[in-house]
């Protein structure tokens, strides 16, 4: 978008700066759902905002959608906290200095949804639990390999706070913010196609939510690890782990976590190659979504779940599954969620349902788009998806369009 555009620079000077979030968030084709979904408040919520006019305003809101639709912190009056120096490929020192710049732009309103600290330790817990919800916010605009290096930094300093804390109370606050940081440090390394150190990070937040007494962290760490196996094809193991996510709990787990459980389990199903139990999973976890109230989900979930993630699943598991009317029944529904490399990961499971369904030319041309993005971000899981897509077409003359994703993809170098 032209931030110079006129409406919105007349916005921005009168400080009506909810109008400058709905001119942006229009331009770029977002709902308010969705913008609502990923800076942690309702649709209306975000609706209320949007009609604000020339009123006060809470910071934390207005720098998490200036972070999430990427628009300069000034348009909304806030101080932009970009270092000097430009941000560019050649200059890690320069990058790593504005990603920790920018994670406390990047945190929202959702954190209100953090369990209450008390204590003498507390502040120290919450300051590096926001900086890690920052981080997990930035990872929707920024290559993996970017902000890896900043998590792993992070992760040091929770180290080092942990080793001086003087209580039980204190150790166990701290080894939730280990376990969440840890849990983020395996989605990103999972991002940049090494599963084996991604593996090894899971089971390290597994522990530390353990060690930190919270039964409903040590639930979310295992279920978020059942998740990675099914992905990676391991769904006896990812059932058995989803199934101990509910033995944790027990009976009165929250009705977020059984919506998600439900669909993990699905994902399991789909990788174990049962058609019959992934439809059953899904059918239940889309109940379970959309029964949930309108409301920013508890912690440890920073972003919302709801039917619309339960579609996403579907969409995989059909991909999983090689069933074209899962995938194309739900594919335009699907893409309403998540961020671009979200995103990415889905338009080639739809690619892999138009393979499925004899569409070879149509297919490609989704897969193609999906692996630029792939490059765009450095994304190793991306790329790997899109090259198993490629090797299940076995063709002596494959049309154009195949043979221009097969030279886009030779060039892949991460």
């Amino acid at each position: 978008m032209k931030w110079q555009a006129t409406a919105v620079r007349e916005a921005s000077r009168t400080g009506d700066y909810g109008k400058v979030i709905e001119l942006v968030r229009q331009d770029q084709r977002m709902t308010q759902a969705q913008l609502g979904g990923a800076i942690g408040l309702s649709q209306s919520a975000v609706s209320r905002l949007e009609k604000r006019g020339a009123r006060t305003y809470s910071t934390d809101v207005l720098a998490a959608a200036c972070a999430h639709l990427g628009f300069p912190p000034a348009l909304v009056g806030l101080a932009d906290s970009r270092p000097q120096g430009q941000v560019n490929g050649d200059d890690d020192v320069d990058r790593r200095q504005f990603l920790g710049g920018v994670a406390a732009t990047a945190a929202t309103p959702a954190l209100a949804a953090l369990p209450a600290e008390t204590g003498p330790g507390s502040g120290q817990a919450a300051a590096l639990r926001l900086s890690t919800s920052a981080y997990r916010r930035l990872d929707g605009s920024t290559p993996s390999r970017d902000l890896s290096e900043a998590v792993r930094s992070h992760m040091r300093l929770i180290q080092s706070v942990s080793g001086t804390a003087a209580g039980d109370g204190d150790r166990n606050r701290l080894a939730a913010v280990g376990s969440e940081a840890a849990s983020l440090a395996g989605w990103l390394a999972w991002d940049m196609g090494d599963n084996g150190s991604a593996r090894v990070w899971y089971g390290s937040a597994v522990k530390a939510a353990r060690s930190s007494g919270d039964p409903l962290l040590a639930a979310y760490q295992t279920g978020s690890l059942a998740q990675f196996e099914a992905h990676a094809g391991n769904g006896t193991e990812a059932l058995n782990l989803a199934r101990r996510a509910r033995r944790v709990l027990g009976d009165r787990r929250p009705p977020v976590a059984e919506a998600w459980l439900l669909s993990v389990e699905a994902l399991a199903h789909a990788a174990d190659g049962d058609r019959r139990s992934a439809d059953r999973a899904l059918t239940a976890s889309r109940a379970a979504a959309e029964a949930l109230p309108e409301e920013p989900p508890p912690w440890p979930w920073v972003f919302a779940f709801g039917p619309e993630k339960v579609t996403a699943c579907r969409v995989t598991c059909g991909a999983r599954l090689g069933l074209a009317d899962w995938v194309l029944s739900d594919d335009v529904a699907a893409l309403a969620t998540g961020h671009a490399k979200q995103r990415a990961l889905l338009v080639i499971d739809i690619a892999a349902g138009h393979l499925a369904g004899g569409r070879v030319e149509s297919a490609f041309a989704l897969a193609r788009r999906a692996l630029e993005t792939g490059l765009t971000y450095k994304s190793g899981r991306i790329v790997e998806r899109a090259r198993a897509l490629r090797r299940t077409l076995t063709a002596n003359a494959p049309p154009k369009v195949v043979r221009d994703f097969d030279e886009c993809l030779h060039g892949a170098y991460l």
